[in-house]
């Protein structure tokens, strides 16, 4: 995997989806001083951008977050998979990167994480093995992943001793019935606490949970669910607590907390009264990016609730644009764009329209009309829904934001970071 300095030196040519072909390759860290401009022709179209102002105001945001109330944040990296933001978000204050699985880890590794917590199930041998060969490989990173089940534990185990790696820690994950992964009672949980803490290969480091997709936007329903999930997880922790089974580690990590209801997580977590240290981490991804969809319905939630001062400030504000031209406007009520399924996410909200361009006539983009609607999706085109009187041309830029940007930021090996002038500031590599 690449280290920050390789990724620095990384060469940018034509075989990336955005990159001008007619310019000679040059280095990532060249970027900025190419003179490239988003809105002058100098980027193909469709191309993925970030606004750099957005990025450091949503970062500000929970950070302020995380200081004010004492949880620690551990950002998931799938959301990216860019090592440089795992560097900034480091820089920042992030306690370590989520990740998903031992590609992520190794990302995670390589950028500088401290600390790489695996919020999934490692479900293979072979996979438990590269994750211990990756801890034996950097013993002063500390490792964590989750137990769901004695099968999956055995699984972990056997793994990570044929890697011969020292005793990781583990997280024993609390779900919800009719949930995704993770035990589905407190004393399924308890129970499998108890494997944990005498198996030799691991170490018994906390508990952990998921609620981001059972969250609505429903302050009573969120609040009750979200709320009743910590307190089973409290009541898990406590349990294990009496029986003396955090007693390989100094401090007991409490996890949960992604993009959705982080406010809720806290709430319910931080008066758990544990005797032995805690520490809540949380890990959302998806507040960096932002976005103009789902979790810009979510975190108008969290604002609404404001549950802590620092949540009455200025919220986030989406970051991830994918910006395309008009093609075609064949039909007075629709337009065609350069945007397809191998471009932006269509697993939650379409795509919004922003902002509008055309080169011929403007010195700035211009808000989109708000009745301009995304509905529908080819591999490579769009359809616009727009109102006969509307002025749109081919040759029209068209800059839309994104819902769930995981499912964005996966179609695009290159994003180009650009000011609020629209000037190309730097370059960013995924890695998925």
């Amino acid at each position: 995997m690449p280290t920050p300095s390789e990724i620095e030196a990384e060469r940018l040519d034509a075989s990336f989806k955005g990159f001008p072909p007619e310019r000679a390759p040059f280095r990532v860290a060249e970027a900025g001083a190419q003179g490239l401009h988003l809105l002058r022709g100098d980027l193909p179209m469709p191309v993925a951008v970030l606004r750099e102002s957005a990025l450091r105001h949503n970062a500000r945001w929970l950070m302020r977050f995380v200081g004010e109330t004492g949880a620690s944040l551990a950002p998931h990296g799938k959301t990216t998979n860019a090592p440089q933001l795992f560097a900034e978000q480091l820089r920042d204050g992030a306690w370590g990167i989520t990740v998903a699985n031992v590609h992520q880890g190794r990302l995670a590794v390589e950028a500088g994480a401290p600390r790489v917590l695996m919020a999934n199930q490692l479900a293979t041998e072979a996979d438990a093995r590269r994750w211990g060969l990756l801890a034996r490989a950097h013993p002063a990173v500390r490792f964590i992943t989750l137990a769901d089940s004695p099968a999956q534990l055995a699984t972990l185990a056997r793994g990570l001793a044929a890697a011969a790696a020292p005793p990781l820690d583990v997280l024993v994950e609390l779900g919800t019935p009719g949930g995704r992964t993770g035990c589905r009672s407190v004393t399924d949980a308890l129970a499998l606490a108890r494997a944990v803490a005498i198996e030799p290969a691991v170490r018994l480091a906390g508990v952990e949970a998921f609620e981001g997709l059972n969250v609505v936007d429903d302050d009573a329903r969120d609040g009750a669910f979200v709320g009743g999930w910590m307190h089973g997880l409290v009541e898990l922790a406590r349990a294990c607590e009496d029986e003396g089974l955090f007693a390989a580690v100094d401090e007991v990590l409490l996890s949960a907390g992604g993009s959705a209801a982080y406010d809720l997580v806290v709430r319910g977590l931080r008066d758990a009264g544990l005797e032995r240290p805690t520490r809540i981490v949380l890990r959302s991804g998806c507040y960096l990016s932002h976005d103009d969809g789902m979790y810009r319905r979510h975190v108008a939630a969290i604002a609404a609730r404001g549950l802590e001062p620092s949540l009455r400030e200025a919220p986030p504000t989406g970051a991830l644009e994918v910006w395309a031209a008009v093609q075609s406007r064949p039909e007075p009520d629709r337009a065609i764009v350069t945007l397809g399924r191998r471009d932006v996410g269509t697993d939650a909200d379409p795509a919004l329209a922003k902002w509008t361009f055309r080169p011929s006539r403007d010195a700035a983009p211009r808000p989109a009309p708000a009745h301009w609607a995304v509905f529908g999706h080819n591999d490579q085109h769009g359809y616009l829904r727009v109102d006969p009187g509307d002025d749109v041309a081919v040759g029209d830029l068209v800059g839309f934001g994104v819902s769930h940007p995981c499912t964005t930021f996966d179609k695009w090996r290159l994003v180009w970071g650009i000011d609020d002038d629209a000037r190309v500031t730097r370059a960013l590599r995924t890695y998925f």
